[in-house]
């Protein structure tokens, strides 16, 4: 949920399955000054999605990467985040080709973890840039 009374900047929706992660991202993004939907599952995360409209999306789940694409794609099919920056952030050392070309399609920044909470930000911050700039990749 977003905080009452920050200022606004730009929307963001960040899927993340491990909540103590989740909100100090958030939570790190909201003092940058923009407004955070936080879902812990792909199928929340779609609810805000078509609820809030979100100018940028993480997705970091431990999940297999055919899951994250098919979240993906079901973003990419709502017409107003045809062309939202998104990322997704996964623990999957060997995706497929497939994924891999299906995800560059679709324009989603992939990113391999380990990654460290100040680098999930920063990441996020690279989004809302794209966003508030009007580009996408």
């Amino acid at each position: 949920m977003p905080t009452p009374g920050a200022r606004t900047g730009v929307r963001i929706l960040l899927v993340h399955d491990d909540p103590t992660v989740g909100d100090a991202c958030s939570r790190a993004l909201r003092l940058d000054g923009h407004e955070v939907w936080a879902a812990l599952t792909l199928e929340e995360g779609l609810k805000l999605a078509r609820a809030h409209t979100p100018q940028a999306v993480l997705i970091d789940v431990r999940v297999p990467l055919a899951s994250g694409v098919r979240l993906t794609r079901a973003l990419r099919e709502l017409p107003a985040l045809s062309a939202t920056p998104l990322a997704l952030v996964t623990g999957d050392r060997y995706p497929t080709p497939g994924a891999v070309e299906t995800l560059r399609t679709l324009d989603v920044h992939l990113r391999q973890k380990p990654i460290w909470l100040e680098e999930l930000v920063d990441l996020a911050r690279e989004l809302v840039r794209q966003a508030a700039a009007g580009i996408n990749s």
